[in-house]
């Protein structure tokens, strides 16, 4: 892990100067469109850069597969799901092949394991969340519990609540085994988490979460949108069962991206998702009239996998596994080290305060500022300083190192331009606007 910072360090542009000129990761910034050298892009959590290979590969996609080849291209296109997971699995998840696929959404894939994991366990009638969850999972797993009849548990790490809220005491949002498990018992059929919580950025504890489900027999689908390509998230190590996850952030793969779930060997044939597709039948070209599913990952396919953001995912992953995720992991932890050390000079003494753990081992790429005026200063940072953070409901200021794309001059930069904008006061010139994505 990376070495504490000092304030008097971080606050010379020198040292970021320095600290990228050591940077093993650096030349991989070159290889993304940059068409704003001014530009301090601290997003890529939300969005990653474009990679340049990108543009080539799916344009050639179209003009020397697709074009010419028309409907004849899926006899190689039909199972690219598979090599496209494994490629995903072997750059950043820390396993092995056959167990992921890169296809539909995180939100699809994520009702997919739920239901299956819930089913999977029959005779139980509890499942459990925590109310900092990204709201897409908190919302599906209300509508599971509803259709279901089971009884939800929220675990309120942040203080908004939610169905069946119970409270439980947390720091940065972390759920810690030591908070869960009096909430376990042989009724619970799933518990589900982040990997990396959206807002704070903290990083939770997989390895002992996982033991500790195991030993009241529960299932875990882990979130991991906000953890891959950005940490080593070691699924074999920390004995990960069953995961989803978007590749459009740290994975720099594109809006709209396909996604990816994960499923462990020794559960594929334990586990049938609700929705039955006909790329999941065992004998598929048979189109025979009952269902009899594929007993390895296939099993977990719904329909025809997105060549085009297929491409576009191999692009991305490609250089991730060509970069090292244990460098990558490195760079996330340093520069959100800088990104601290530069708070805690400028920042804070501005009204600023830090949601994200001090621990680079306990978070993420990403930390959080809470401000009372966060929204209008996100937007002013935008409109006025060329610095692309993102606004978090209801007063933080989310900031990033994408390690590929990132410089640490970059972060230096942009929290510079930070310092100045709240310290002038510019930011309240700036009016709120319409535009619902923050």
């Amino acid at each position: 892990m990376s070495q504490k910072i000092s304030q008097e360090s971080a606050t010379q542009r020198s040292f970021a100067i320095e600290l990228d000129a050591a940077d093993p990761l650096a030349a991989f910034k070159s290889e993304f469109l940059i068409t704003d050298a001014d530009l301090c892009y601290l997003d890529g959590n939300s969005l990653g850069r474009l990679p340049k290979k990108t543009v080539t590969v799916v344009n050639d996609f179209l003009l020397k597969e697709w074009g010419p080849e028309l409907v004849d291209g899926w006899g190689h296109w039909i199972d690219q799901a598979q090599p496209a997971g494994d490629l995903l699995a072997r750059a950043s998840l820390g396993s092995g092949p056959g167990q992921t696929l890169v296809m539909d959404t995180t939100s699809v894939n994520f009702y997919q394991l739920c239901v299956a994991a819930i089913k999977a366990r029959p005779n139980r009638k509890t499942v459990i969340i925590d109310s900092s969850n990204f709201p897409t999972d908190r919302y599906i797993i209300a509508g599971i519990a509803e259709a279901f009849g089971l009884k939800l548990i929220t675990l309120n790490n942040d203080g908004q609540g939610g169905p069946g809220a119970v409270e439980i005491e947390s720091e940065n949002e972390l759920i810690t085994p030591e908070a869960l498990e009096p909430h376990l018992s042989d009724d619970v059929a799933l518990i589900t988490l982040q990997a990396i919580h959206y807002r704070s950025g903290a990083r939770s504890n997989t390895k002992a979460i996982n033991a500790l489900a195991k030993k009241y027999g529960a299932l875990v689908v882990w979130d991991c949108s906000h953890a891959v390509g950005s940490i080593q998230l070691d699924f074999d190590k920390n004995d990960v069962d069953l995961a989803v996850g978007c590749t459009y952030k740290y994975g720099n793969s594109g809006p709209g991206s396909p996604a990816w779930l994960f499923v462990r060997k020794e559960l594929q044939d334990q586990l049938r998702v609700p929705i039955q597709g006909w790329f999941a039948q065992d004998k598929q070209f048979e189109m025979g009239p009952f269902f009899e599913p594929n007993n390895e990952i296939r099993r977990f396919q719904i329909a025809s996998p997105s060549i085009i953001g297929i491409r576009g995912v191999e692009v991305a992953f490609e250089m991730i596994e060509r970069a090292g995720i244990a460098n990558i992991e490195k760079k996330a932890a340093t520069g959100t080290d800088l990104m601290i050390a530069l708070f805690d000079a400028w920042l804070e003494p501005l009204g600023f305060t830090l949601g994200t753990p001090r621990d680079s081992s306990k978070r993420g790429g990403h930390i959080i500022l809470t401000h009372k005026d966060a929204k209008q200063i996100a937007l002013a940072l935008r409109k006025l300083k060329n610095v692309i953070p993102d606004f978090r409901e209801p007063n933080a200021v989310r900031l990033a190192i994408s390690p590929l794309a990132t410089s640490y001059l970059e972060v230096f930069d942009g929290f510079e331009r930070l310092r100045e904008l709240v310290e002038s006061g510019d930011y309240k010139s700036v009016e709120i606007d319409g535009n619902r994505v923050t």
